[in-house]
């Protein structure tokens, strides 16, 4: 889900160009649905782009545990509708890596197209669509069988994918070409590409399935697609380099991370007007909501920590130190 600048940014800066290209990889999507058929905890899960590796982080109690390795460079991950794997992206191996929630143990990495990043599933469990930067189309995956289909096309630099709640389209955001690819998930066909900002990055659809917000990087705002049509209705200003994307389950609430500005801006769904930003630090990325809508997760890539933000009161919380660059998230 990175842009390429901001990748270099990531390692440039932080002086970690080393330690990504050294990670050793082991031998082996905001999604929308119903809640996770599980007797699993709850869990939030970090990806740390810089140290190949994935931190998850007990939303009870906020600490994180024991880091679990996974391939080079991971960025994008999402979690199974019945909570029990999750699917990380690795933007330098080019796979994706099912990660066992019970056991919190790697399985055998997936081949996807280049420098895969975003990745979301379909309500059903049957599919994932991950979105390859480099090579500008999308792998669709069995996860019945973890094999990867026939790629399909979509624009320049493909970093942003949602599915809808019905499961009928997937969404892929095009930072480069300023457009977005829908995807019919019954026949794996793109449809025409239609304007989605400028450099449009992750993107979320709201859980009556009616709208999607996209981060455009580039113009300080959110673009609101009418997806009944599929055209742009307004953008929404927010902060300074607008990236993550979450929306609360019961569908009120859009909350937006501001790299540059070092905040986030919720947003009303009813109204599409902003509210005033959450003071953070700059190298605000990443968001996820929590399934039961209390809490939300937001990953630094520069100071290295997550942030977890009361969505009742909109205090952010207590810092929680996980990996180096942490980039992605995503909760059960």
């Amino acid at each position: 889900m990175r842009t390429v600048e901001r990748y270099i940014l990531s390692a440039v800066a932080l002086g970690f160009v080393a330690s990504v290209l050294s990670v050793s990889s082991t031998a082996f999507a905001q999604s929308t649905g119903s809640p996770p058929v599980t007797d699993l905890p709850p869990i939030v899960l970090i990806t740390n782009f810089g140290s190949g590796t994935v931190t998850p982080i007990d939303p009870v109690t906020n600490t994180a545990g024991r880091p679990i390795r996974v391939g080079l460079a991971p960025d994008g991950l999402t979690i199974s509708p019945d909570g029990r794997t999750a699917y990380v992206t690795s933007t330098a191996s080019n796979t994706v890596t099912p990660v066992d929630l019970s056991t919190r143990t790697a399985g055998r990495p997936i081949r996807t197209g280049l420098t895969p990043n975003a990745i979301a599933i379909t309500p059903d469990g049957r599919t994932a669509y991950v979105a390859n930067a480099g090579s500008a189309d999308v792998t669709p995956i069995d996860l019945a069988t973890n094999t990867q289909g026939p790629r399909i096309p979509a624009g320049l630099f493909p970093n942003g994918v949602a599915i809808t709640p019905d499961g009928r389209t997937a969404y892929v955001t095009n930072a480069f070409s300023n457009d977005i690819t829908p995807i019919d998930v019954a026949t794996n066909r793109a449809g025409p590409n239609f304007y989605g900002g400028l450099g449009p990055g992750i993107i979320a659809i709201t859980p009556d399935g009616t709208k999607a917000y996209v981060a455009d990087l580039e113009s300080n705002s959110v673009l609101v697609i009418d997806l009944l049509t599929n055209t742009p209705l307004r953008s929404v200003p927010v902060g300074i380099a607008p990236f993550g994307v979450a929306i609360t389950p019961d569908g009120q609430t859009v909350f937006v991370t501001n790299e540059g500005s070092g905040t986030v801006t919720p947003i009303s769904v009813a109204t599409d007007t902003p509210e005033p930003a959450i003071p953070l630090r700059p190298g605000a990325d990443d968001i996820t909501v929590t399934r039961n809508g209390r809490t939300a997760y937001v990953t630094n890539f520069i100071s290295g920590v997550v942030t977890p933000i009361d969505v009742a009161t909109r205090q952010p919380g207590a810092d929680i130190r996980v990996g180096l660059v942490p980039t992605g998230s995503a909760s059960n």
